[in-house]
């Protein structure tokens, strides 16, 4: 059974002090801009490289396919190593490639540089999320795995636009230096505030009443399949939101209605964390989802009408966003002892949906519109609440559910 290090200090939230969570969201937010801000900068890179704008989207492929394969494998080993120092070694890995992403003579160097920076990205996030889970109070794990989540989140709507505006005043390097910089820098408190005193993993727990037939790899796969069809659900909808709206004729819409959005996918976030450490993170998955299908069909039918896709993508933001972090407490508390491998398999079929929604939902978009391929969506959100209510909870910790 692995063993790692770390504190269990008194203090908000979650039996951990706000000094490690602090920095958990720092690190959540640099590697999410890392990661939202290459789309705004690509015309930038193009022009730069001389290259099309269709080929520098191979940097955000390239980025999407090292993460997807270097992720279990990062897991794997964070879960037999030691959590910080896999952790502050992917962070100087990370910091390195967007030295090189910046300094790049080339396309081909770029191009590298990114498959490197989706590696180090891949062993960075879930052992973050690993820490930070294992060293919570188990009555409030899915709260404190929400509010480092919303550093990702808010990269989404800050972060991205921040390093994009940097980008055009300053030139598109600026921001992957200032990256670098940022992550080398974080690498040093990691190094240390994880390390009060070794803490051991826990057993994992016997299975609950029907799933004693179940074997582990059957219940993983199940798990990070519910996430994979998240994923295409929430992000087909997102991505293809602005160009929808421009081809609309309704550009001015886009900031602000973007804004709603990412206001309302934060504070999902953590009223999903909240309720899941009180009502159980089955419950509050398969409730989720049951609300993303309806609420993106609602979005489907308001598209029409700003004011009432407003009204929309709020809500369904919220419902949505709620999701995730009791997600990631059900595979926390399912398999303690492969925690980080765990939350790594379900990073990878994050990334696998968001990258299938990005590829089938421009062909769906191309095909039929914009509306069709939010219909598609919510279709989607229905086979993964029903694989979410087949799987019963796995601890004690499941009120109710005991």
């Amino acid at each position: 059974m692995p063993t790692t290090h770390g504190q269990q200090a008194a203090g908000p939230p979650g039996g951990l002090s706000a000094g490690p969570v602090a920095l958990a969201w720092l690190t959540q937010f640099l590697v999410g801009t890392d990661l939202f801000v290459v789309a705004p900068l690509l015309p930038a890179i193009a022009a730069s490289f001389g290259v099309s704008v269709t080929s520098t989207g191979l940097l955000v492929t390239a980025f999407s396919i090292a993460y997807v394969v270097a992720s279990p494998f990062a897991g794997w080993l964070s879960d037999r190593r030691d959590r910080a120092t896999v952790l502050v070694w992917a962070l100087v890995l990370f910091s390195a490639a967007n030295a090189g992403t910046a300094l790049a003579p080339d396309f081909g160097t770029l191009l590298a540089t990114r498959v490197v920076a989706g590696v180090a990205a891949a062993a960075t996030g879930p052992t973050v999320y690993a820490l930070v889970s294992t060293r919570s109070r188990d009555q409030a794990r899915a709260q404190v795995l929400a509010v480092v989540g919303s550093g990702l989140l808010t990269a989404l709507w800050v972060g991205a636009p921040a390093g994009a505006v940097l980008g055009r005043h300053v030139g598109w390097q600026a921001a992957f230096v200032i990256l670098a910089a940022g992550t080398l820098v974080l690498a040093v408190p990691h190094a240390f505030v994880w390390r009060a005193r070794p803490v051991t993993a826990p057993a994992e727990p016997p299975p609950a009443h029907g799933a004693a037939a179940r074997p582990p790899w059957t219940v993983a796969v199940s798990a990070v399949a519910v996430t994979a069809l998240w994923a295409f659900a929430v992000y087909g909808l997102y991505t293809f939101l602005a160009v929808a709206l421009h081809a609309d004729g309704r550009a001015g819409a886009v900031t602000w209605l973007l804004v709603v959005y990412g206001v309302g996918a934060v504070i999902g976030g953590q009223l999903g964390g909240r309720i899941a450490d009180r009502a159980g993170a089955v419950r509050v998955t398969m409730a989720a989802l049951a609300l993303t299908a309806a609420l993106e069909a609602v979005v489907a039918l308001a598209f029409p009408v700003t004011w009432a896709l407003a009204a929309a993508l709020g809500p369904f933001a919220l419902a949505a966003y709620a999701f995730f972090p009791a997600q990631q407490r059900h595979l926390v508390d399912s398999f303690p002892g492969r925690a980080t491998v765990m939350l790594s398999w379900n990073n990878s079929a994050l990334f696998v949906g968001l990258s299938l929604a990005g590829v089938l939902g421009g062909q769906i978009v191309h095909a039929l519109d914009y509306r069709a391929l939010v219909w598609i969506c919510a279709a989607v959100a229905v086979p993964a609440c029903l694989i979410a209510r087949g799987r019963p909870p796995r601890t004690g910790g499941e009120r109710g559910e005991r």
